[in-house]
């Protein structure tokens, strides 16, 4: 799958779409959130030479144009998605490790708030919060003990 504007964006800033790149940027819209050595196993699929220093020295030049943005969400490596997706704040389960993305506009007073107070701009596209999702809660709720009267 080549991506016409993938080809122009890189194009456009002296770079050209190499077969590494190309296969970089499909593996990262594939998996998203997903973290180097992932995107190693994906992008080996189709072109086994392909070693890590490769797969990091691409995110990084991708990243730079804009065209991944990587979260650190916790539980080892940062993770990369495509930058062109809408920005999301990344809701971390702790048991299960699952990642949900939720809109920004649910934060919209927290970070109004930060702006008024503190004259902060966020970048909330590497936020993360941490907590329990509603299936590991739920599950965890139903092995409490009943309370005591």
């Amino acid at each position: 799958m080549v991506d016409t504007d993938w080809q122009s964006n890189l194009r456009r800033r002296g770079y050209r779409l190499t077969p590494q790149r190309q296969l970089v940027l499909e593996a990262v819209d594939r998996l998203e959130h997903a973290t180097p050595d992932d995107i190693l196993t994906e992008v080996r699929r189709t072109a086994g030479g392909v070693n890590i220093s490769t797969v990091y020295r691409t995110l990084e030049l991708l990243e730079e144009l804009g065209l991944v943005s990587h979260a650190h969400l916790g539980h080892g490596a940062p993770t990369y998605h495509l930058a062109d997706r809408h920005h999301h704040i990344h809701l971390v389960c702790r048991d299960c490790t699952g990642v949900v993305e939720a809109d920004l506009s649910v934060a919209a007073e927290f970070t109004d708030r930060l702006r008024a107070e503190f004259g902060f701009e966020t970048d909330m596209k590497h936020f993360a919060i941490f907590g329990r999702c509603r299936e590991c809660a739920a599950g965890r709720a139903s092995k409490e003990p009943p309370a005591a009267p």
